[in-house]
């Protein structure tokens, strides 16, 4: 299989800008195989997908300072067109992944209609193989560019962390992450659920020349950055279970400000997100306030 690559000749007159040249490099495969010739055929503009990298994220500097150039230097030479975009959680509740990728999915389409999938990316998690394929994702697929059979930890069957692709529109129609997940984990393994039941496919890169100790670096020391799995209230019951009530649609939020930073010469946006939480439904999202209410009914012999 091959495909011939020709030069076209277009004249394009647009707000009467003189007439210019515009080169067409056609990149890809026939799924039937032979060849597709170009010359004799009228020319269309080929539209590129861009990727809005989105990165849930809390007191990890360090680990940002060394993502970023890197994410850029590794999707720019794949020819991806590409934003980088940090949500900061910058309240006083525990740490929720699900909230901050919905609240910057919504924001990120309000502000950037020209992104057409993204990539849910955790920043300590770099890939290394340049055969990881960051393109715009099958039809009715996502992505798992973090596999099992790839990913330094975790290996089990039903895994969607670390790094998946998914279009605005499937994004939409799963209605995003579940909102009750404060704290480590598990908020993964929920959104697994969303997409089984909306019979969007998972892809996983296959055929790799790497394995779980080489094809990505996973930048976490566990001692420094002790993962919070603290469970209070009746947060293990709730959360074991498929959420039906929350998601993208009634994620509660305020953007504190935004910032455009400049991380070795890349361009990125961060957004301070203040996530709301209504303690009637998810109290856990402060299990201090638990500790101090259990030590007060302790005191009172309840």
């Amino acid at each position: 299989m091959f495909v011939s690559i020709y030069v076209l000749r277009v004249k394009l007159t647009v707000l009467n800008i003189p007439t210019v040249l515009i080169f067409y490099f056609i990149l890809g495969e026939l799924e039937n195989g032979g060849s597709i010739r170009l010359k004799d055929h009228t020319p269309t503009i080929l539209k590129s997908n861009k990727l809005g990298v989105v990165i849930p994220f809390r007191e990890r500097f360090d680990e940002l300072l060394e993502f970023v150039p890197h994410i850029h230097s590794f999707l720019k030479n794949q020819n991806i067109l590409h934003e980088i975009f940090v949500l900061n959680q910058v309240d006083q509740y525990r740490f929720n992944r699900g909230s901050l990728i919905n609240a910057g999915f919504k924001e990120i389409m309000l502000s950037f209609n020209m992104i057409d999938y993204i990539a849910m990316h955790d920043v300590d998690l770099l890939p290394l193989n340049p055969e990881l394929d960051y393109h715009y994702p099958p039809t009715g697929h996502v992505n798992h560019i973090a596999a099992p059979h790839l990913h330094p930890r975790y290996h089990y069957a039903s895994f969607v962390g670390g790094i998946l692709l998914i279009t605005k529109e499937d994004f939409i129609k799963i209605n995003g992450l579940s909102n009750n997940y404060w704290g480590w984990g598990l908020e993964d393994d929920e959104f697994y659920l969303r997409l089984k039941e909306a019979k969007i496919g998972i892809h996983r890169p296959g055929n790799l020349s790497t394995d779980t100790s080489n094809t990505f670096r996973h930048n976490h020391d566990r001692t420094v950055r002790k993962r919070d799995m603290t469970k209070c209230y009746n947060q293990r019951e709730v959360t074991r279970k498929r959420d039906r009530r929350t998601g993208l649609h009634n994620i509660n939020y305020i953007v504190k400000k935004k910032h455009e930073l400049l991380i070795d010469g890349v361009n990125t946006l961060v957004l301070d997100i203040e996530l709301k939480c209504n303690k009637t439904l998810t109290p856990w999202c402060l299990c201090s306030e638990y500790g101090m209410k259990n030590t007060k009914n302790q005191k009172k012999g309840k």
